[in-house]
C-alpha cells in the first residue's frame, strides 16, 4: 500500500505526459468543451439501443407498440386537424377494419398495396391496418402525376392501389397503363359516393367490417419485416422506393424522441406530408409509438404556421428549411410569440436565417437533423449550434460509426490511398458523408431501395479495411475542430468557375435572401468556348418584385465575383417536389437560350449589372463575342 502511495502520483504524471504527447493538449480542451454535448447524446443513444433491443427480442411490430398506447390512453387524441380529432381507440378500430377487410379480400403477408392519400387520420390508419396482416404499403407522393405516378406504382410491385377521391383524375389519366392485375380502391370522404370505373368503394365497404380485433387467421409481420416504402423526392429523376422496416421506423422515431427529449404530453405540429420520413415517421411516430398528440395540416401555409401552433396548443413544431424561409417572409403577427412551442426540429434551416427565425418567433431550442430516408447515417444537432446538422464525437468517435471521407466533389467517389482504402478528412476539409453498414443491426443496417441495382450504387466497399461496407450519402459535409457537422453540397451540384469551386447550396441561400426569401435554385451551365460552368439562378418572382439594381448591389456584398450567378431566370410558375424542392435537373437541361425559354432571362455584364438576355446577345455569347 505504501508503494502505491509513493509511486502512484508519479504514475499519474507519467500517464498524463504520455497522453499529452500522443494526442496533445488541444485534445483535452476539445474534450472539455464538447463533453456535455457528447455525454447527453451518448445517454440518449444508450436508451435508444435498450428500447430497440428489447422490442427486437420480443419481436414486436409497430402495430404491437401502438396497441400499448391504445391500452394506456384509449381516449386521448392521437391525431388532430382542422376537421378531425381521432383518439387512439378510434385509430385502432379503423386500422382493424382495414386489416380485416383486406385480409378478406385475399391479401396476405408480403403483398404490396400502394396508398395515394392526403394528410388525414385515415392515412395512418390504412398503413397501420395493412401492417397488421403483413402487407407492405408504399406511401406515394401526392404530387406525382402521369409517368412518375405510374412508375411509383410499378416500381414497388403493387398488387393494389388505394387512392383518395381527390386523386381520381390522376389515377384515371394513367388507368390504361396500370397493370391489369392491380386492383383499385377509392377512399371517399363519405360512404355511398360515386367512384372511378373499375374501382371499389372502400369507404362504404369498410363500414360493415369487424373493428374489435384482427382475424386470427391473418399472418402477422415480424420485427425486421418491411413496413412501408417511402419515395425519394425525385429532384434528379424518377422517384425511388426506399425500404422502411418495422425496426427502422422504430429506430428513426425513437432516436429523435430521446435525442431531443420529447415528452408524452407534447403536442406536435407538422404541416409536412405524411408520405415522407420527416412528417410520417419523425412526427407521426411520436403518436404511434409514444402516445403523444400530433396535429396535421393538409397543405402547408406560411402565414398559418404559428396560428395553427396557437390553435392546437402545440409545444413542438416541425419544419424543413424552405418552410422556415417562407414563414420568416410573412408579415409580423401577434401569433409570432403567442404560441407554446418550446422547440422546433427539422432539416435544412439555413444558417443565414437561423438567428432571425429563433429571435422573431421566440424559439428556445432547435433540433436540426440530417439523414437520407434510405440511409443509415443519421445525425442530430442536440444543442442548437447555429448551422450545424449534427456532430461526430471527437472523444468517443467509435460509439456511432459515421465518417467523412475524402472524395471527388463532382462524382462523390471516395479517394483511396496506396493501400486501396478510403481516407478520413481532416477538420474543416469537405468530404462525402458515410455510415458503416452492419447487417442485422437496426441502427447500422442499410435497407436501401426496392430496386436492388439502385441500392448497390449507394454502397462503398473496402472503406477502412478489406471487406467492410458503408452507405454512401452523396452529400458533402465538413466537420469543424469540435466535431460539428455542416452541410456543404450534393456531390455533382458543386461546379467550377474561374478556377474556383462554387457550392450551389451556399449561393442559393444568399441569392434567396437578397431576393426577399424567394424560391431559388442555382446550377451550373456550360458556355461555348469557356472553361468550367457558369452559375445560373432561377428565382420564382411572378409579380416582378425583384429590383435588379438593388439585387446586384446586395449580391456583390455577400458573394465573391466567381460565385455570383452569370445568368438569372425569373420563373412565373414552379414545379416542386413534395418537400418544397425545385426540380433542378429540368432547369439545368433548359440552359439559358431565350428562344427556347419563355421566362425572362438576364446576363451579368462585366460591370456586375444584370441586363436582358435577348436572342441577339445569346448568339454573341455563342460566338464568344460576349465574354465572361
Amino acid at each position: 500500500m505504501s508503494w502505491l502511495v509513493t509511486v502512484g502520483p508519479a504514475l499519474a504524471v507519467t500517464l498524463i505526459a504520455v497522453l499529452v504527447t500522443k494526442v496533445g493538449w488541444r485534445w483535452f480542451y476539445i474534450a472539455a468543451v464538447t463533453s456535455k454535448r457528447d455525454l447527453t447524446a451518448l445517454w440518449a443513444y444508450l436508451k435508444l439501443l435498450r428500447l430497440t433491443k428489447k422490442y427486437e427480442r420480443e419481436n414486436l411490430t409497430i402495430a404491437d407498440v401502438f396497441q400499448m398506447q391504445v391500452k394506456q390512453n384509449p381516449n386521448k387524441h392521437a391525431i388532430i386537424s382542422d376537421t378531425q380529432q381521432w383518439t387512439f381507440r378510434q385509430l385502432e378500430e379503423f386500422s382493424n377494419r382495414v386489416a380485416n377487410f383486406y385480409h378478406a379480400q385475399g391479401f396476405r403477408k408480403g403483398d404490396v398495396i400502394g396508398l395515394l392519400l392526403e394528410n388525414r387520420a385515415e392515412f395512418v390508419g390504412i398503413w397501420l391496418g395493412l401492417s397488421k396482416i403483413g402487407v407492405i404499403t408504399p406511401l406515394i407522393n401526392t404530387n406525382q402525376r402521369g409517368p412518375s405516378l405510374l412508375h411509383s406504382i410499378t416500381v414497388a410491385h403493387c398488387k393494389s392501389l388505394i387512392f383518395g377521391e381527390g386523386f381520381s383524375d390522376a389515377v384515371q389519366d394513367i388507368r390504361k397503363d396500370i397493370p391489369a392485375d392491380v386492383s383499385l380502391y377509392q377512399f371517399n370522404d363519405e360512404a355511398n359516393k360515386s367512384v372511378l370505373e373499375t374501382a371499389k368503394d372502400m369507404t362504404t365497404l369498410l363500414e360493415t367490417v369487424e373493428k374489435r380485433k384482427v382475424a386470427a387467421t391473418a399472418e402477422r409481420a415480424n420485427h425486421h419485416d418491411r413496413l412501408v416504402y417511402i419515395y425519394t423526392s425525385g429532384t434528379t429523376g424518377l422517384p425511388k422506393a426506399a425500404v422502411i422496416s418495422h425496426a427502422r421506423y422504430l429506430f428513426i422515431a425513437a432516436g429523435i424522441n430521446y435525442t431531443m427529449g420529447f415528452r408524452q404530453d407534447d403536442i406536435f405540429y407538422t404541416p409536412l406530408p405524411l408520405y415522407h420520413t420527416a412528417g410520417g415517421i419523425m412526427s407521426m411516430g411520436q403518436s404511434v409509438l409514444f402516445g403523444s398528440t400530433v396535429a396535421i395540416r393538409k397543405k402547408f401555409s406560411a402565414s398559418g404556421y404559428f396560428a395553427d401552433c396557437v390553435k392546437f396548443q402545440a409545444t413542438v413544431g416541425q419544419y424543413i428549411g424552405e418552410m422556415a424561409r417562407y414563414i420568416l417572409a410573412t408579415p409580423p403577427s401577434p401569433n409570432d410569440r403567442a404560441h407554446k412551442v418550446r422547440l422546433i426540429f427539422g432539416n435544412g434551416l439555413r444558417p443565414q436565417i437561423w438567428p432571425q427565425f429563433v429571435e422573431r418567433f421566440n424559439i428556445t431550442k432547435v433540433g436540426e437533423f440530417y439523414g437520407a430516408t434510405e440511409g443509415n447515417a443519421n445525425i442530430m444537432n442536440n444543442d442548437s449550434t447555429v448551422g450545424a446538422i449534427g456532430f461526430v464525437s471527437r472523444i468517443l468517435p467509435q460509439v456511432y460509426p459515421i465518417s467523412i471521407l475524402r472524395a471527388d466533389a463532382d462524382t462523390g467517389e471516395p479517394i483511396r490511398g496506396a493501400d486501396g482504402l478510403c481516407q478520413l478528412c481532416e477538420p474543416n476539409e469537405p468530404g462525402v458523408f458515410i455510415g458503416k453498414i452492419v447487417k442485422g443491426n437496426s441502427a447500422r443496417e442499410f435497407l436501401g431501395y426496392v430496386d436492388e441495382k439502385a441500392s448497390a450504387k449507394k454502397i462503398v466497399c473496402d472503406v477502412f479495411r478489406k471487406g467492410d461496407m458503408a452507405f454512401l450519402s452523396g452529400d458533402l459535409l465538413v466537420a469543424d475542430e469540435r466535431g460539428y457537422l455542416f452541410f456543404k453540397d450534393r456531390t455533382g451540384d458543386t461546379f467550377r468557375w474561374k478556377g474556383e469551386n462554387v457550392s450551389t447550396s451556399e449561393v442559393e441561400a444568399q441569392v434567396s435572401n437578397v431576393a426577399g426569401y424567394k424560391d431559388t435554385v442555382v446550377y451550373g451551365v456550360t458556355i461555348p468556348h469557356t472553361e468550367g460552368r457558369a452559375g445560373m439562378a432561377a428565382i420564382y418572382d411572378p409579380n416582378n418584385e425583384v429590383d435588379l439594381v438593388v439585387f446586384a448591389d446586395k449580391l456583390a456584398k455577400v458573394l465573391p465575383a466567381y460565385a455570383r450567378p452569370q445568368f438569372l431566370r425569373f420563373l412565373t410558375k414552379i414545379d416542386m417536389t413534395g418537400t418544397f424542392k425545385l426540380r433542378k435537373v429540368d432547369l439545368q437541361k433548359e440552359g439559358f437560350d431565350p428562344t427556347q425559354i419563355k421566362d425572362t432571362l438576364y446576363y451579368q455584364t462585366p460591370k456586375g449589372r444584370y441586363e436582358l438576355l435577348t436572342p441577339e446577345i445569346y448568339e454573341k455569347i455563342n460566338r464568344h463575342e460576349v465574354r465572361f
